[in-house]
């Protein structure tokens, strides 16, 4: 049941029957930052915090999970069905309540809850917050967020943090921690690899763990990828996200399982894992249960939000519909009968840059667009890059996990953009725990002689090892030197950062698009902190990126 008619905010819980989670920094402060949600004495719990996502100019979705009784773990399918109340107000107090309804959260959707609220103002902040049990004085966390501007509204800017590859043995989320710190954001892009599939100890080693997942197996079934889920929300870095600024989020691959393809993964085996369908299905499912996203279609995520007269922001699924990968070396990468994208989405995506009227066209991708040969990188280097980029050990020069794998895909959506004449593309990209800005040739072997159709920018990852988690030295040194090599074997590669983690903070305006990427100083440590380290912008009708001195903010 939904309302639109403002009605009387939740009565006040007693401090006998609320735990009241603890204010997060001053410029948070909407966020409640603790891991614990508040819990009353002998009813339901909100231990997984609260979200928001897929912004709208009316709209926006919330999510929360409840925990109706002890028992009633994420996965063990236990708990009594359990009445909900979600409330959106203009202000902090929820004095002013303009939207509010009631849902329930079941066992059979793990206890999860969204609700899709519409016919807000556009361009406006919201508060929101749930509430459960009898009287309904069990009350969640309050949680900030943001409708889009109007659809063809003269907007001045938008600002996203990005971010990607997010694994929870290898570090803290700080990164998230500081996005949730600044004001500014209009929303928070995902880019994939929200969680990870692995056993304890597989991925770092476990000698390298931070902090154990659960559960501790691979995660397989249903139940699996509901705990994988709800230990990552149990995380305060990432509650402190999603209760501050709206997610928008799209899957890669190891939301199901390493380099997977429409019919299965390479790390899945039919024989001892049982069927992928069914894998898939349960992967699927648990994360529709437990991201704020909107599923466009049954089963995927690709789908396009809209950011007034600036940007229009296409968002990718390059796991659902893709060929396998081809071998690595072999001429099967230019097969036109293989695709990453599925012959519908791709077609979808055309349509959408070529009828787009916005002055920008952001594409999420999972997964890099920009072809990368590595002429001379050291022996001693190749394996690590292998290891990222899905490179055999010898160094030959194909990703077949990526657009390089896919050329014949990747041929046609730039022939579009050049045919077309579709200016301002811009990629924006994860997955590969590095940080990039190129351009995006329409012939990578003639630039800069040859154009440039886009550009692109690529995101480190959150805390998944890079080159110098892999070789254990010391960032900025060995890197260094395979860094150079990229640049001087692709000229339409601009930079690349080889070992930080972090995150970006994308500004747009009618004049030019601008990535400022920060790092974080130490992935172990829960308070590390974080610098600005580089900024590229590509201005309007160039298709080119170029280095700025200076971050936006």
């Amino acid at each position: 049941m939904t309302s639109r008619h403002p009605s009387p905010p939740l009565s006040a819980p007693s401090r006998r029957t609320v735990v009241k989670a603890a204010a997060a920094t001053a410029v948070a402060a909407p966020v409640l930052g603790s891991a614990t949600a508040a819990r009353a004495a002998d009813g339901p719990a909100f231990l997984h915090g609260v979200a928001s996502g897929d912004p709208l100019p009316d709209g926006i979705l919330l999510w929360t999970r409840v925990t109706p009784s002890p028992d009633a773990i994420p996965g063990s399918g236990r708990g009594a069905d359990t009445a909900v109340r979600w409330e959106v107000a203009e202000d902090k107090d929820f004095s002013r309540v303009v939207a509010h309804g009631t849902t329930v959260a079941r066992a059979a959707s793990d206890h999860t809850v969204k609700a899709d609220v519409r016919g807000l103002a556009p361009a406006t902040a919201y508060w929101f917050r749930f509430s459960a049990g009898e009287g309904a004085q069990t009350v969640s966390p309050a949680g900030r967020t943001r409708t889009a501007p109007a659809a063809g509204a003269a907007t001045p800017g938008v600002r996203f943090g990005v971010v990607s590859c997010a694994n929870w043995e290898a570090g803290y989320f700080s990164p998230y921690r500081h996005l949730a710190a600044r004001a500014d954001l209009d929303a928070v892009l995902h880019l994939g690899d929200y969680i990870y599939e692995y056993a304890s100890g597989s991925y770092p080693d476990a000698k390298y763990v931070v902090r154990q997942h659960e559960p501790r197996h691979e995660i397989l079934t249903l139940a699996d990828y509901r705990t994988r889920h709800a230990t990552y929300k149990t995380d305060p870095d990432l509650q402190t996200l999603h209760a501050t600024h709206p997610v928008i989020a799209i899957w890669d691959d190891h939301e199901f399982a390493n380099d997977a393809w429409s019919g299965g993964a390479e790390n899945h085996t039919p024989g001892t894992e049982g069927a992928w369908a069914d894998r898939v299905a349960g992967a699927k499912q648990a994360y529709f249960e437990w991201m704020p996203v909107r599923a466009s279609t049954e089963g995927t995520v690709y789908r396009r939000l809209r950011f007034g007269n600036l940007a229009d922001l296409h968002l990718l699924d390059l796991r659902s519909f893709r060929s396998q990968q081809a071998g690595t070396g072999s001429g099967a990468v230019d097969d036109p009968e293989r695709s990453i994208t599925g012959r519908a989405q791709l077609d979808w995506l055309k349509s959408g840059l070529a009828g787009s009227d916005a002055a920008w066209k952001l594409v999420g991708t999972s997964v890099m667009i920009s072809p990368v040969a590595f002429g001379s990188v050291p022996a001693h280097l190749l394996e690590p890059l292998a290891e990222l980029l899905g490179l055999p050990k010898e160094g030959l020069a194909v990703n077949v996990d990526q657009w390089d794998g896919y050329t014949d895909d990747r041929k046609e959506l730039i022939t579009h953009l050049r045919d077309r004449s579709i200016t301002n593309t811009v990629f924006l990209t994860g997955d590969i725990h590095m940080a990039w800005a190129n351009d995006v040739p329409v012939k990578a072997a003639t630039y800069p002689l040859s154009a440039s159709a886009a550009t692109e920018f690529v995101v480190t990852s959150v805390t998944s090892d890079n080159i110098d988690d892999i070789l254990h030295v010391a960032p900025q040194t060995v890197s260094v030197v395979a860094a150079a090599a990229v640049k001087a074997a692709n000229r339409h590669v601009k930079w690349v950062d080889m070992d930080s983690h972090g995150y970006g903070v994308l500004d747009v305006t009618a004049e030019r698009s601008q990535m400022d990427y920060y790092a974080v100083s130490d992935r172990t440590k829960r308070d590390a902190t974080s610098a600005w380290t580089r900024s590229y912008r590509t201005l309007s009708g160039t298709q080119k990126v170029e280095r700025v001195d200076r971050p936006v903010h």
